[in-house]
């Protein structure tokens, strides 16, 4: 019997070639679940007991934008 996939989820992730802070991620990808796009953004991290390494990840969607800057102005007219 053939396996069946969901095809509602695909993605990929390769090693980031960018990377120039410690901070930055190891691999950078993207991927599409239920027709949502995200980021994907991993780091290979260190076991804290020190018995081996692991992939951390982080996924955003990539419609999520900062919030807008607050702009501190007062109108003309205001009343004061």
């Amino acid at each position: 019997m053939a396996k069946k996939y969901d095809n509602n989820l695909r993605g990929i992730i390769s090693v980031n070639d960018r990377k120039e802070k410690d901070t930055h991620p190891d691999y950078k990808g993207t991927c599409e679940i239920n027709n949502q796009e995200y980021w994907i953004s991993g780091w290979i991290k260190e076991r804290k007991d020190g018995s081996g390494k692991f992939l951390s990840l982080n996924f955003e969607a990539k419609d999520q934008q900062s919030a807008p800057a607050r702009q501190n102005t007062i109108p003309v007219d205001a009343p004061f």
